[in-house]
């Protein structure tokens, strides 16, 4: 049986740096949005030379497309625990929704909206990512059939119009006005689930709820 081979250290190197380009990218793109973020402001950031951050990300769209599939599989993660627990529908999607604004910064949030909504984000990357963030739909879909299914939901209202809808509501950037007149983001995303949930048979209890 071969025995694995301890990494050399500048292949240690290499994805430590790795790591820091992903960590600064996810920064700016938070900052500035997709089309604002360059690779000259990320390895500025990151403290290299332009040419070395080439030497890992040809392009601006492959440092992208790494950096969302590295989220996007984390939230599926998340997202595929979940469902495999025995509570109710509807709290297993508060539960995805909390665990992705469980981070100070509701970073996760922030990204999915970017991804689902940014007009310039290119549509290669969005292509090729787009197998990931199906999967994330297909699992947030089955929960909702599920509700159906077992009462929870209207049956009438198709199931596709329930995903979209649940999925635009994911980001504090949809409710950027409120948020510059002093709303918490966390007290904005509680009461539009409620509404939600309302809208599609639930029960209210997400809004009510005490903040942790």
């Amino acid at each position: 049986m071969d025995t694995p081979q301890p990494r050399s250290l500048k292949e240690k190197q290499r994805q430590e740096r790795e790591l820091l380009i992903l960590q600064v990218a996810e920064d700016v793109l938070l900052e500035k949005g997709y089309r604002d973020t360059s690779m000259d402001e990320i390895a500025a950031r990151v403290g290299i030379a332009k040419g070395t951050l080439y030497l890992h990300f040809a392009k601006k769209e492959d440092l992208m497309l790494a950096f969302f599939e590295r989220e996007m599989v984390g939230i599926l993660t998340c997202l595929k625990k979940i469902y495999a627990t025995h509570q109710s529908v509807q709290s297993r999607l508060e539960k995805f929704v909390k665990t992705i604004y469980s981070d100070p910064k509701e970073r996760r949030g922030h990204l999915m909206y970017i991804f689902i909504n940014s007009d310039d984000f290119t549509m290669t990357v969005k292509h090729q990512a787009q197998p990931i963030f199906a999967e994330i739909v297909q699992e947030v879909s089955a929960l909702l059939d599920e509700g159906k299914a077992n009462g929870e939901f209207d049956t009438l209202i198709p199931t596709p119009l329930m995903t979209t809808s649940f999925f635009s509501l994911l980001s504090p950037r949809t409710y950027r006005s409120l948020i510059e007149r002093g709303y918490d983001p966390k007290e904005i995303m509680r009461y539009s689930l409620g509404i939600y949930f309302r809208g599609i048979g639930g029960q209210f209890s997400f809004a009510t709820e005490q903040q942790s």
